[in-house]
């Protein structure tokens, strides 16, 4: 037996050594499904298979870069390296690169990122007259987006009467003529959208029998990470390529499965077994992440899905803190104890800050958390946000990189010609545009002539375009052949945009300069490990550019990740890991969100994403909810989330009260009080028990739904409640003119507040 076999569990072993035939491996949180992928493709090489026989699909850059490390510390680097590795749509952009010219493209088309294909849907609304308002960019590149992912094309959307009703019924009828523009213009810039990478390959593999033919014998075998998250188009390639051999394997939990909102379809792992009668379930149930309460609370939890495969997971060792509920008042108060519960045990547990995460539903619900962060002076990043990728700075010498490589490139063109500025305004762009359009030409080529057929420009103007042009055409020559840090630098520099960034010595200036910077760091590394792994002699611009359109925030590693909490939504956190997890915000209607369980499968949704956020805990997981929380600058009371009394059965809230500092938790921090019913409970799923309190007597949550006290009846001294900040004392009561006010001290704040009675909807308690 093989070493490497030796440190796996039986059903792990069994996922490994299961070399031919469809596979499905349902791989629960925390499961080692990377160790089992990464084993198994080693087997096969052990077993003689040719690494270039291997197609191995995952979701992120980084999950395909940590099994490639891993394989090749088993086999050797050279052989990993001839793997074909790498996520959906890097490896289908490969492909797509060599048989380019088949599907009518130039082999060097450029990528669209989701600013650049907005910005293409946005020209394509301006010039169809439509309202920005109904018509938001955004909103329409999402359904572009989502017809893709069903293999829609234009013809078709513009044919189908349901998608017609919708449309309509949305205020937004003309979606499918955008549509039909949108890849007209694709088509004239020589250029793909991140949808058009599938949608492409599934047209290639569809129409050309022998290119499916080609590709079926070349993959003979085939392995899928995070199945549950595939998609129409997705599912319907793996299902082309697999044709031939059924060499299937795939992997994935479907109680993990949240992305149905992007296209992902449950359906594919759920109905895996009837693809392929033949197939071997084999079932990961071992969770080596998380602490015996944890994975429990998550089992029982789960359990409520009717729609799932069925399986029972266990941790790997017993014992672990308890699952800790924690009542808040308000949703301020919610953050201040979440913080101040984070600077408690990371100072009894000796913990860094990095070992913390604070999960959350949508990323609105960020703010007040940050601000109680702040409060304490806790570091924290928050997960997701915008993208190093995304910047403008970046984006703009990215263009300019884009531009060079494919001057068909329409989007890229309008960014930079006058960046900097060159003298080439709004109005001479949309009059060159139009120029194109009328010629039925690339706007690069319209320009390849603009002396003789651009009469009505400014002298001045028709210079700086022309000047523009010969300083591309400078490059074009020069990108298979020249280093691509040396053009890139080359680039950077005589188009201006060097000096035009380093004349800016503000701090934000500074700090672009310091991201453009960190580009030339990100080519010379991409370069240096495409050389040292012999996979290239010569990295150029186009591989690098192939690198990097595909990338996310999430694949750029950001510096002292060990001293920040992070913020994250759940769909966001997926795939991370954490000692300390705190999920926030578990009400109804928050979450579970109204709009999914109002649609059909979406509360089942839901309670995966919950299962997903519980078991990103390793030692000890939070659950707080609110019982007052601010909604478009109104109070909104909801009750608390379902999903709590899934996880401890018969949990329910019932009353909170108040520890002082000088309590035994050595901070202010919210308790138990009678029954089943508090602050701060720390339960364990298979026995409901509430820590002790000793504080004054229970407040029931009733009272935030009786009326305010009137102002006349309130004196200095008197406890109050306030539907946002909570409770509080009031020191003095004034009188301003006809506004009688109050200086209320309230718990969670550092300093008094000044309300004025009338609207302050104090509640004496």
């Amino acid at each position: 037996m093989s070493q490497y076999l030796e440190t796996l569990n039986p059903a792990q072993r069994e996922a490994v050594t299961t070399l031919r035939g469809p596979l499905l491996i349902v791989a629960g949180a925390g499961s080692g499904k990377t160790r089992v992928l990464t084993y198994r493709i080693a087997h096969l090489l052990e077993n003689g298979i040719a690494p270039w026989n291997i197609l191995a699909l995952t979701f992120t850059n980084k999950a395909a870069r940590e099994m490639k490390e891993r394989i090749a510390n088993v086999v050797g680097e050279k052989v990993a390296g001839q793997l074909w590795m790498g996520t959906f749509h890097s490896i289908f952009l490969r492909i797509l690169r060599i048989e380019a010219e088949t599907l009518g493209y130039s082999p060097t088309f450029s990528v669209y990122d989701t600013s650049a294909s907005q910005g293409a849907i946005a020209r394509i609304i301006k010039e169809m007259n439509l309202s920005t308002d109904d018509y938001a960019p955004r909103r329409i590149a999402a359904r572009i987006s989502m017809a893709k992912n069903n293999l829609v094309l234009p013809a078709q959307y513009l044919n189908e009467p349901l998608i017609a009703e919708q449309d309509s019924r949305s205020k937004i009828p003309r979606t499918g003529e955008i549509y039909e523009a949108y890849q007209q213009a694709l088509r004239r810039a020589s250029a793909m959208d991140f949808d058009d990478l599938l949608l492409q390959m599934t047209l290639l593999l569809g129409h050309y029998p022998e290119i499916r033919q080609r590709y079926q014998e070349k993959f003979a075998y085939i392995l899928v990470d995070e199945y549950q998250d595939t998609n129409v188009v997705q599912n319907r390639i793996l299902n082309q390529l697999a044709e031939q051999h059924h060499n299937l394997c795939v992997v994935g939990d479907d109680a993990q499965s949240i992305y149905a909102f992007r296209g992902a379809k449950i359906q594919n792992i759920i109905k895996f077994p009837s693809t392929y009668p033949e197939l071997k379930m084999v079932k990961l149930e071992t969770n080596y992440r998380s602490t015996g309460a944890i994975v429990e609370a998550a089992n029982r939890l789960i359990a409520h899905n009717p729609n799932q495969i069925r399986k029972v997971c266990r941790a790997s060792t017993d014992g672990g803190d308890d699952i800790e509920i924690s009542t808040a008042f308000t949703d301020m108060e919610e953050a201040n104890f979440v913080a101040q519960h984070i600077q408690t045990t990371a100072l009894r547990e000796k913990a860094q800050h990095g070992q913390f995460a604070i999960l959350y539903r949508t990323n609105a619900q960020s703010r007040l958390l940050e601000t109680g962060l702040r409060a304490l002076n806790i570091p924290y990043r928050v997960y997701g946000g915008t993208s190093f990728y995304q910047r403008k700075e970046v984006q703009d010498l990215l263009a300019y990189f884009r531009l060079v490589v494919n001057p068909a490139d329409e989007q890229a063109l309008l960014r930079v010609i006058n960046l900097p500025a060159r003298g080439i305004g709004a109005t001479t762009l949309a009059a060159l545009a139009a120029g194109a359009n009328a010629r039925e030409v690339s706007l690069w080529d319209y320009l390849q002539d603009i002396e003789r057929t651009a009469i009505s420009l400014r002298a001045a103007t028709l210079g700086a375009i022309v000047q523009f042009r010969e300083l591309i055409k400078g490059f074009l020559g020069r990108v298979h052949t020249a280093e691509a840090y040396g053009l890139a630098e080359e680039i950077y520099r005589k188009s201006g945009l060097r000096e035009a960034l380093e004349l800016d010595t503000t701090p934000e200036g500074e700090s672009r300069v310091g991201n453009v910077g960190e580009v030339f760091n990100s080519i010379k590394e991409f370069s240096e490990a495409k050389v040292e792994s012999g996979e290239a002699d010569l990295v150029t611009l186009p591989m690098y550019l192939d690198e990097v359109s595909l990338l996310t925030d999430t694949d750029k590693e950001e510096e002292g990740e060990n001293e920040r909490v992070t913020l994250s939504t759940i769909h966001s956190a997926k795939g991370l890991e954490y000692d300390y997890v705190y999920v926030v915000g578990l009400e109804e209607n928050i979450f579970p969100s109204r709009r999914a369980s109002e649609e059909p499968g979406g509360l089942e949704e839901e309670r995966r994403l919950c299962y997903v956020a519980v078991t990103r805990a390793a030692k000890h997981l939070t659950l707080t909810h609110a019982l007052s929380r601010s909604t478009y600058g109104q109070s909104q009371r909801n009750p608390q989330s379902r999903f709590l009394g899934e996880i401890v059965p018969g949990y329910h809230a019932q009353g909170v009260e108040y520890l002082p500092a000088n309590s035994s938790t050595g901070s202010s921090a919210w308790r138990g009080g009678t029954g089943r019913t508090a602050q701060n409970q720390r339960l364990n799923p298979s026995v409901a028990k509430p820590r002790g309190a000793t504080a004054p007597a229970a407040i029931n949550p009733s009272a935030l739904r009786e009326p305010a006290t009137p102002p006349e009846q309130l004196s200095a001294g008197d406890s109050v409640l306030h539907p946002r900040f909570g409770r509080g004392e009031i020191l003095e009561l004034q009188q301003q003119g006809g506004d009688p006010r109050a200086i209320v001290q309230f718990i969670n704040e550092p300093k008094p507040r000044t309300l004025v009675l009338r609207y302050a909807q104090l509640r004496k308690i």
